[in-house]
């Protein structure tokens, strides 16, 4: 397996947050492959019917620990047990590792108990520096970087993918109850999808989807509390341009996204889908990158009423703040440039940058545009220090 890039310290007791197959009890298996622990897989059906009928079995469990630590893996599934866990650390001491892949269960089970008491990482898909000589481009924005693809061959990636959404939708989403009715929220994830990377316009989509605009914003609540999706918010940096407000949305993995279309075994051909795919990717490795290091910069996009866009806008306390455009094309030319060249004229002090596929970096009219393996060292996202297997 490759080595991971998040640095959980054993200094404390701490959640690991992450969609499902991205690789966390794994991990945590290397964390603590040379120590004892007591390890609660919730994914167990006996284990899971014992402690949701007895949650204070999971002292009398502690009474007999091997060691210090003590692991639960996808503890959404009984949040019950953070009031238990909460009371041993108190208690005696213990430490808790507590994996999971919702967020939403949590939040209405109390995870707010150990929120001093606990640190919180979180683990996504591996990146291209994880991967190192194994990254390639074409073949991660076709398939996407789930550890387990990484042992398959080409037809069971394209299975793998097709059964990795299915289980989400049974096991995250109707196992779990978070929706009263899964059709309508089948057809949610497909024009999720199709919308990615997109301003969010939830009147539109809850039309065409015949449901409420409350609807729609409780299910892309829902794919966010379940590690799926994240949004990135309109920049509240201040124009002199009227900017649009609602979010965008991005999916956490290319793969699972071209999987719910329902085209994960087909190549990318078009140049379209290829500029689409590559922004998507970039993006993601840029969050993933952003959250290993603690979240350096506050992330945003820009989008004018106008029609100027920026992808990225990067802040950080006392830096400058970085406006970030990215193309797959091969060969840049000013129309590519025209939104970063825009805002660098009326706000010359910040940073611009334009990611792509050009082969050596150069200077346009103060922007400076770089093949894209070299944006992560401008922006100080890369050579992060190497965790476990």
């Amino acid at each position: 397996m490759f080595p991971r890039q998040v640095n959980i310290s054993k200094s404390n007791s701490f959640f690991l947050f992450g969609a499902r197959g991205t690789g966390k009890t794994h991990l945590l298996s290397q964390f603590f492959k040379s120590e004892p622990v007591l390890w609660i897989d919730l994914l167990q059906a006996q284990t899971e019917l014992q402690l949701l009928e007895d949650p204070d079995r999971l002292s009398a469990m502690c009474d007999k620990m091997p060691g210090q630590w003590v692991v639960i893996d996808e503890v959404q599934k009984l949040p019950k047990l953070l009031d238990i866990a909460h009371r041993e650390i108190e208690r005696r001491g213990i430490k808790f590792a507590l994996t999971g892949s919702s967020a939403r269960k949590l939040k209405r089970g109390g995870a707010n108990l150990l929120a001093a008491r606990a640190f919180v990482f979180n683990l996504f898909p591996l990146t291209h520096q994880e991967l190192g000589k194994e990254f390639d481009l074409l073949e991660t924005l076709q398939w996407g970087s789930l550890p387990k693809l990484y042992s398959l061959t080409a037809e069971d990636k394209n299975l793998f993918l097709a059964s990795y959404v299915d289980t989400y939708l049974k096991e995250e989403i109707f196992a779990e109850q978070l929706v009263r009715n899964v059709v309508p929220f089948k057809k949610f994830l497909k024009v999720a999808a199709q919308a990615n990377g997109a301003v969010i316009n939830f009147n539109q989509i809850a039309k065409d989807l015949n449901i409420d605009n409350k609807t729609v914003r409780t299910y892309f609540d829902i794919l966010e509390d379940t590690l799926v999706g994240f949004y990135l918010p309109a920049t509240n940096t201040s124009f002199r341009k009227q900017q649009i407000k609602s979010p965008k949305f991005y999916l956490f993995d290319c793969g699972v996204k071209r999987a719910i279309e329902g085209v994960s075994h087909l190549p990318i051909t078009s140049a379209q889908e290829l500029g689409m795919v590559f922004e998507h990717w970039l993006v993601l490795e840029i969050f993933r990158l952003n959250s290993y290091l603690r979240n350096k910069y506050e992330l945003s996009y820009l989008l004018t009423k106008a029609g100027l866009e920026i992808d990225l806008v990067l802040q950080a306390p006392r830096e400058k703040t970085v406006f970030l455009e990215i193309k797959s094309s091969k060969q840049l030319s000013e129309r590519h440039l025209a939104g970063l060249l825009s805002v660098r004229r009326d706000y010359p002090d910040n940073r611009y940058l334009c990611a792509c596929r050009e082969e050596h970096p150069r200077v346009y009219e103060g922007v400076e545009i770089l093949p894209w393996q070299q944006v992560f060292s401008e922006l100080g996202l890369h050579h992060l220090q190497k965790g476990f297997l």
